[in-house]
């Protein structure tokens, strides 16, 4: 009798055991899809888009199309995440081992099945919204795919590429309104703080980059010539902040936001960018051109 009790209590006890290693695992398989779909980025997308809705509204307007279209983008964002760290695997095993794949938390197999589930969500949300939502996912998609696949390797092409994809966001919400007009803006400043920030990071990876013969600008020409092409963009976008004030497209909120936290955020990024070009220094100017691009929502927000 005491010999099957304690029977049963040594596979209950496994039974428990086994069931919290599952849990545990399940945990920790849910935390790696999260990471390796960048859940920041997948919400400051999705704000993004909403925002750039907001900013773009004269008309009638459908606040359900808004939210689809802020929820399709950032899935594609995500997906171009995952398929970006997929053809990454052997730089990121250089520059960021911890990351999802190269640390092994997932399989390739499952990164790319993760990819097809990410992006046919897009595709179908974003069809509720209407006929030109749908083609700037697809489109979006395509470049991203191949982006990550091929032409990130072209100096400063692939740069571009991925600052246009981040300005289309923008455009993004104004097509879910139907006034790509007003969009237009700041697509063109978020396209601009976001080349400076794909070259930045560039310099940050240069060293992997280099060893897998992947010619990014700051590879193929060095830091010096890369520190000299930011300083000309960020000068070009410095200059082109003035102009939604001085010909009245939006009121004195958005100038003093301007002039108070992002021109003189942009010139300290400079001015530490040629003091110390450390991976850990120039990750931290990365971080705050992201802190920067929401001043700039907060701008045009406030002097709409």
């Amino acid at each position: 009798m005491y010999k099957y009790k304690l029977n049963v209590f040594i596979f209950k006890f496994i039974d428990y055991y086994q069931a919290r290693k599952n849990r545990v695992l399940l945990l920790k398989k849910i935390s790696a899809y999260v990471k390796i779909s960048r859940f920041i980025n997948f919400i400051i997308t999705f704000l993004v888009i909403i925002v750039a809705s907001v900013i773009s509204i004269e008309n009638e307007y459908s606040i359900l199309k808004i939210i689809l279209a802020g929820l399709s983008g950032a899935l594609t964002a995500s997906a171009g995440n995952v398929i970006n760290d997929y053809f990454d695997i052997n730089i990121d095993k250089i520059n960021k081992p911890h990351r999802v794949l190269p640390s092994g938390s997932l399989t390739k197999k499952e990164a790319i099945n993760f990819y097809i589930i990410l992006t046919i969500s897009a595709f179908v949300i974003s069809s509720f919204i209407n006929i030109n939502a749908f083609i700037i996912v697809f489109i979006s998609t395509l470049f991203l795919f191949f982006y990550s696949y091929q032409v990130k390797k072209i100096p400063l092409i692939g740069n571009i590429l991925v600052a246009f994809l981040t300005a289309l966001a923008f455009i993004y919400g104004g097509i879910a309104v139907n006034n790509i007009s007003s969009a237009v803006i700041p697509a063109s400043f978020a396209f601009l703080i976001n080349l400076i920030r794909e070259i930045i990071k560039d310099m940050e990876d240069a060293e992997g980059d280099s060893q897998q013969g992947i010619n990014t600008f700051p590879v193929e020409y060095g830091l010096k010539k890369t520190k000299t092409l930011i300083v000309i963009v960020t000068f070009v976008l410095i200059i082109l902040t003035l102009y939604p004030f001085v010909f009245n497209v939006y009121e004195i909120e958005y100038f003093l936001v301007v002039m108070v936290f992002i021109n003189p955020l942009l010139v300290y990024i400079i001015k530490s960018l040629f003091e110390n070009d450390t991976v850990k220094n120039l990750s931290k100017l990365s971080n705050l051109l992201k802190i920067n691009m929401v001043f700039g929502l907060a701008a045009i927000f406030l002097g709409k």
